[in-house]
């Protein structure tokens, strides 16, 4: 798991990208397509074609790191591979559902087990 310090914000990439870019590769996909800073230590978040692997890259103050994961079953949940109408080709996680998706569960709609009770 990857600890995500405050104040550091995570975007996930929209559509498929080609998982035999490394360091480089990512590096201008985030700065060209998703007009962002790779060396910003933000974390940014890939997808490859089936959907089984992400690769996360991220910078910290002394070189980039990047991240893969491969699961054995099943897809990671990803949004729409549309750009949304603002045209940005990224949306932001929170810390918490960025732990959901690296365990390959559904992130995006999330139930509360139990509603706050009216006061009185």
């Amino acid at each position: 798991m990857i600890a995500v310090p405050a104040g550091v914000r995570i975007h996930l990439a929209l559509g498929a990208t080609d998982m035999r870019k490394s360091f480089d590769g990512l590096a201008l996909l985030v700065q060209e397509t998703l007009k962002l800073d790779p060396f910003s230590s933000h974390i940014f978040i890939f997808r490859g074609r089936r959907a089984d692997k992400v690769k996360i890259l991220v910078y910290d103050q002394n070189g980039m790191c990047l991240f893969y994961k491969r699961l054995d079953q099943g897809r990671f949940t990803w949004p729409s591979t549309q750009p949304s109408p603002d045209g940005t080709a990224s949306i932001m996680l929170t810390p918490a559902q960025l732990s959901m998706l690296l365990e390959g569960l559904e992130w995006r709609t999330l139930v509360r087990s139990r509603q706050p009770m009216l006061a009185g």
